[in-house]
């Protein structure tokens, strides 16, 4: 959707031209409709909504993040509420649950025909986090000893209902799980074939499995779908591609946030209330804040120092800087790595040992480069030589850098061993750490070589 068109949408709806609003909306696909009424306030949202026909109303309503939903059902009729509740997919409808208050989606759950509830409730069983609170229970499921001819008939009588029926799961006469068989297999095979002479051996995840490491296993494969099973192999649902991604840019979203120092908004920026915004950054703030009161610490422990060789001072934003910065960037590219599962928690000493080179080749750059800066052009005490001065730099960026990659390197894997977010011990406390260790060891060369 143009810029042009979202401004004139904006003003129509400003104005108070609702049957021209009308008429524009019912022009639009669900995907641009959806993108405009994020971009409204919610009493406009509302109703800009009520302007839909009631079939790109559902569709458009299935497309909005969870929180939006939960706004534009507040500002509905009970009749309204009931019929887009009912409207969402299983899964779906457990997610929207989660923004509710319990009382709100308990009677949202009685709106519900007796098979809705039942799925639902399936659904809700597993816990939050878990690959079960994200499958859906609607699937088909075909019998190995089938043929193709019967299996195509099933297909066809279920597909309606099913959450996708290009990967099917195959299954025994106690529903374990024994394959997986395409669509299109099915289509071109011929239909007096045996479906277990066409299925393949199935990749599939137990519901109780983390619902993102599954997620990256779905899109790493490239799977269409995958079989979801309980803890005896029997299938209890179907975990889509879409789902997949969905859940990888909820999580890719969290640890953008958090390693900026903010917490996530999950949800679109500009429909996000001015104080959620507030809240979201102000936690982080009050604990780089205190954490910052360390760096204080130490310049005040060393002020004697400072008085002596006043040219030190200069420096101190450079080394923190590049300690910070450098300290970042090996939580940022470990997170990753732990997010792709790249490296484990006990790959910890392999990572120490390839950040602790990374960092001596670094600060030896880095080092040599501001000696020499320093030594032909840096300031001078009237006892102290330049090139003193520039040896003290030179140095202190060669253990700075050693230091934060080492610890930027590992403090994702500490957070990941200890059940918290790798990227909440990433960037906000790497900076925080390295500037006040970084001072220490600064001083200390100093006083080395300086003699101070």
């Amino acid at each position: 959707m143009t810029e042009e068109l979202l401004d004139e949408l904006t003003d129509l709806i400003r104005d108070e031209r609702l049957r021209e609003l009308r008429s524009a909306l019912n022009d639009l696909n669900p995907g641009d409709v959806v993108d405009f009424l994020e971009r409204l306030g919610v009493k406009d949202r509302a109703v800009a909504f009520r302007m839909l026909p009631k079939d790109t109303a559902v569709e458009v309503f299935d497309l909005l993040d969870e929180a939006l939903q939960h706004e534009l059902l507040e500002g509905l009729k009970d009749h309204d509420v009931a019929h887009f509740f009912e409207s969402l997919d299983p899964d779906d409808r457990v997610r929207l649950m989660d923004e509710m208050p319990a009382s709100v989606a308990r009677q949202m759950m009685r709106h519900l025909d007796e098979r809705e509830r039942s799925l639902t409730s399936l659904v809700l069983g597993y816990d939050p986090g878990t690959i079960g609170r994200h499958m859906s229970p609607e699937f088909v499921a075909i019998r190995e000893e089938l043929t193709v001819a019967q299996a195509l008939e099933k297909v066809r009588a279920q597909a309606e209902d099913a959450e996708t029926i290009y990967t099917v799961p195959v299954v025994d006469a106690g529903r374990m799980l024994q394959g997986v068989v395409s669509l299109r297999d099915l289509l071109k095979a011929d239909g007096a074939a045996v479906v277990s002479e066409l299925m393949a051996e199935a990749d599939s995840v137990d519901a109780d499995h983390d619902a993102e490491d599954a997620a990256r296993r779905c899109a790493d494969r490239k799977h269409l779908a995958m079989p979801v099973t309980d803890k005896e192999h029997r299938v209890v649902g179907i975990f889509t591609v879409d789902d997949a991604l969905d859940i990888i840019e909820r999580a890719e979203n969290e640890d953008a946030a958090r390693h900026g120092g903010a917490e996530p908004l999950n949800r679109p920026y500009l429909s996000t209330p001015i104080l959620t915004i507030m809240k979201s950054r102000i936690v982080w703030l009050l604990v780089l804040a205190v954490g910052a009161t360390l760096t204080v610490s130490v310049l005040d422990a060393f002020e004697g120092q400072l008085e002596a060789v006043t040219a030190l001072a200069l420096f101190v934003p450079l080394l923190i800087g590049t300690g910070g910065n450098t300290g970042n960037q090996a939580a940022t590219t470990v997170t990753r790595a732990l997010a792709l599962g790249d490296v484990r928690t006990r790959d910890a000493l392999k990572v120490l040992w390839r950040e602790v080179r990374v960092g001596v080749t670094l600060g030896s750059s880095l080092g040599v480069l501001g000696f020499l800066l320093v030594a032909l052009w840096g300031p001078g005490e009237p006892e102290i030589s330049r090139w003193a001065i520039a040896s003290v730099i030179g140095l202190t960026l060669l253990a700075i850098c050693t230091l934060a990659a080492s610890a930027g390197g590992l403090m994702p894997l500490l957070g990941k061993a200890i059940g918290a977010d790798p990227a909440v011990f990433a960037n906000p406390f790497i900076a925080t750490f390295v500037d006040a260790t970084g001072l220490i060891v600064y001083f200390f060369i100093a006083m080395a070589i300086l003699g101070i």
